[in-house]
């Protein structure tokens, strides 16, 4: 769980950092589509440091993968809602309200029961299909990018920021169908191709979604995406359970940790100042 939580701490913050590199990118205009923002927003150092810093998450949330459910994981990571509105109220200037802090202690509190609560990752074999739904889900990623862009405003960044969570959930669920890091092994895993297919469709969703409108609105997508479905998977395919007598608290620690990030994005909706400085 710490490693979770580590990896939340660094995902938040790197979205912040996007979210600048994103709009300074499409402020520099040049035209083109998601493809030609994200390479625009890779020549700002902030995107730059972002992909660090989802390096490092992404390292943590291996770690936190081979060790806990993917129900815990992503609760856990739904927590980088908490981070990003916090880290985004100082460099975007956006302020919080009381709502918005509470809304914060809501999800501290689920991720405190969800840590309580939770047993150790599944051991059940997964059925031969599940590695190839996730390509195919993460085909999917790319199809709901090309409807999500061609809308404007919240809606646009609510449904980028919902393909960008699926894609990172094809992530999540990939991971754990990786079982050999041999090198012909992973070449012949379609599991391997689900994850850098949908990781890949992720990012380049999430920075078109931070390109206009409030960061936390995206990223409420973000995390619908992210937690759900991975959440169903590793409970009915992958075995993933509680500790004995405690899935009432496990099932009110996913709920309350994800209403709280949602509630919390529901709420963030101030307009970004422009940040100051290059």
């Amino acid at each position: 769980m710490m490693c979770a939580l580590g990896a939340a701490v660094c995902f938040g913050t790197a979205t912040v950092l996007q979210a600048m590199a994103a709009r300074t990118a499409s402020d520099d205009g040049g035209g083109g589509g998601d493809a030609a923002l994200l390479l625009r927003a890779l020549r700002q150092w902030r995107y730059m440091a972002g992909l660090a810093l989802d390096g490092v998450g992404f390292l943590l949330q291996i770690a936190a993968l081979r060790s806990v459910p993917i129900y815990a994981v992503g609760a856990a990571l739904a927590a980088s809602l908490a981070v990003t509105a916090v880290v985004a109220a100082r460099l975007l200037h956006v302020r919080l309200n009381g709502r918005e802090w509470s809304a914060v202690g809501v999800v501290c509190a689920g991720l405190a029961m969800l840590g309580l609560a939770s047993g150790a990752e599944g051991d059940r074999s997964a059925p031969g299909w599940l590695k190839y739904a996730m390509v195919a889900a993460a085909a999917g990623v790319l199809l709901l990018g090309g409807v999500g862009g061609r809308l404007r405003g919240r809606t646009r960044a609510l449904l980028l920021g919902l393909g960008a969570g699926c894609g990172f959930g094809v992530v999540e669920v990939a991971v754990r169908l990786i079982d050999s890091l041999r090198p012909g092994d992973l070449l012949t895993n379609p599991a391997t191709y689900a994850l850098v297919l949908g990781g890949g469709a992720a990012f380049m969703l999430l920075t078109s979604a931070l390109q206009r409108g409030s960061v936390t609105t995206a990223t409420a997508g973000l995390v619908i995406g992210e937690t759900i479905g991975p959440a169903a998977v590793g409970v009915i395919w992958l075995g993933d359970r509680t500790r004995e007598g405690l899935t009432w608290l496990a099932a009110l620690g996913f709920a309350v940790a994800v209403a709280g990030a949602l509630l919390l994005a529901r709420f963030g909706e101030a307009p970004a100042e422009e940040p100051t400085g290059a």
